[in-house]
């Protein structure tokens, strides 16, 4: 049987990573997930070509 995420419903957790994502206004970000779940997500701040 499919779990609710699967079928379209999205949980608090992805809710958040969305309105993260959306005020990002550039940069890169890094999203771990375990299990299929979403456990931790890093703003990466600072990069630097040589």
């Amino acid at each position: 049987m499919e779990s609710k995420e699967r079928l379209g419903e999205i949980t608090e957790k992805e809710r958040k990573l969305i309105e993260l994502l959306r005020s990002t206004g550039f940069g890169e970000v890094r999203v771990t997930i375990q299990d299929g779940q979403l456990v931790q997500v890093e703003e990466i701040h600072k990069s630097i070509k040589l």
